[in-house]
């Protein structure tokens, strides 16, 4: 009988911490709140216990050798460019006029401005790197708005923050699940461009190779673009040292194949940027279903 009041009560308490870091210090200029709450983030990183076991335990995986002070200095970097992006999609209008921080790349521009052309749709995959944001803000200056992909939040205050942003950023906001899947659907076959973060654990994903160790990968996205016949595409947003720029890449559409290999190809893109910048990957994902397992060799 208590539970759910207590529920109630610990989902409002969840959000303050939150709330004021948003809203703290409004009279300062974008950025200098953006790395403010990036270095919150980047402090309980580096000090909050739960949350260093956590990353440790991630970055062991695949750093083995890495001693407890690298781990730390790059806990903390990690949530200071987290909380920087964080800021950034809640405040998502903010970050879209600042167009002078984003510098474009990629053949991959070309073949969607060619498909807004021809009425047609997109799917563009990227992954919990860099500013994955900066795509969308980058296409829709350029009258090309894409739709962007979310997972539904326990927190109804973290929701509505999330899809707010995500609706600033580009419409429609459209949810994991059977229902937002349709909309998905509706949505590319009417012409319309979708972006999707490929990088989180889905149960009826495969065990795909990323960083060397199998992980659960859904591999829907590239059957839509294949059953669609729309470009599976590449992108991403990465934040340059110490600064509000970011290099947008939009690369080349992967070959049409099969879901397994196309989506194996995404996770080696994916993969290779991490190794280059691991400071520029959320590492909480708890990306992993079995650590011990390594990866092997799938195609389709």
């Amino acid at each position: 009988m208590v539970t759910r009041p207590f529920k109630y009560v610990w989902q409002h308490l969840r959000y303050v911490p939150l709330l004021g870091a948003l809203t703290w210090s409004k009279w300062r200029s974008f950025d200098a709140r953006a790395r403010s709450l990036g270095n919150l983030i980047g402090w309980t990183m580096r000090w909050i216990p739960i949350a260093r076991r956590r990353f440790d335990r991630e970055i062991l995986r695949i750093y083995p050798d890495m001693d407890r002070a690298e781990r730390l200095a790059l806990s903390r970097k990690m949530g200071q460019n987290m909380g920087r992006t964080l800021f950034e999609v809640f405040h998502n209008t903010g970050f879209q006029a600042h167009q002078e921080n984003f510098h474009i790349s990629g053949p991959g521009l070309a073949v969607l401005e060619q498909m807004r052309a021809e009425g047609r749709g997109a799917i563009l995959v990227s992954g919990h790197f860099g500013q994955w944001e900066a795509v969308r803000a980058v296409l829709k200056h350029r009258a090309m708005e894409t739709a962007g992909v979310y997972r539904r939040q326990s927190n109804r205050h973290y929701q509505r923050l999330l899809v707010r942003g995500i609706e600033q950023g580009g419409r429609p906001a459209l949810t994991t699940g059977r229902h937002g899947t349709k909309e998905l659907i509706r949505h590319l076959r009417g012409g319309g461009f979708v972006a999707i973060l490929l990088d989180e654990k889905t149960v009826d994903g495969e065990m795909l190779p990323f960083l060397g160790f199998d992980a659960l990968t859904s591999t829907a996205a590239a059957r839509l673009a294949l059953k669609y016949d729309v470009p599976f595409m590449p992108v991403f947003g990465t934040r340059r040292e110490g600064s509000s720029d970011i290099d947008v890449e939009f690369l080349a559409p992967i070959a049409p194949s099969g879901p397994i290999t196309m989506t194996r190809t995404f996770n080696d893109n994916l993969s290779a940027r991490i190794l280059a910048h691991p400071d520029q990957w959320y590492w909480l994902l708890r990306r992993w279903k079995d650590m011990r397992r390594p990866a092997v060799d799938r195609t389709a």
